[in-house]
């Protein structure tokens, strides 16, 4: 069963537990100081480098800092399951919505 966290101790025990690293899309990362239409650190992604389904060519490894920030400036939430790599990074409005029963919320 799915889990949802906001905890960032937890979102980082159950990453590392599984070899998660926190990483951004390469293509909305800003790499360049703001010199260019991307600002902040990107879409923000868990990713397994070691898991044999594993697709990280296009993700960028950051810090666990930056990866907070970002995941606090956005409002997001971690839907995971304790067993497996499975996460969705969502936001805490749709969060909120699927505690209360709303199966299909979803952000637009």
């Amino acid at each position: 069963m799915a889990k949802t966290t906001t905890d960032h101790d937890e979102i980082r025990r159950w990453a590392e537990s599984h070899g998660g690293k926190p990483a951004v899309v390469r293509s909305t990362h800003d790499e360049d100081g703001g010199k260019n239409r991307k600002t902040g650190v990107g879409l923000l992604r868990l990713m397994f480098p070691k898991a044999r389904q594993s697709d990280h060519g296009e993700l960028e490894e950051i810090d666990w800092n930056e990866f907070f920030q970002q995941f606090e400036d956005s409002q997001l939430a971690l839907l995971y399951e304790e067993g497996s790599n499975f996460n969705k990074l969502i936001g805490r409005d749709t969060a909120e919505k699927r505690e209360h029963g709303d199966h299909k919320a979803a952000r637009h």
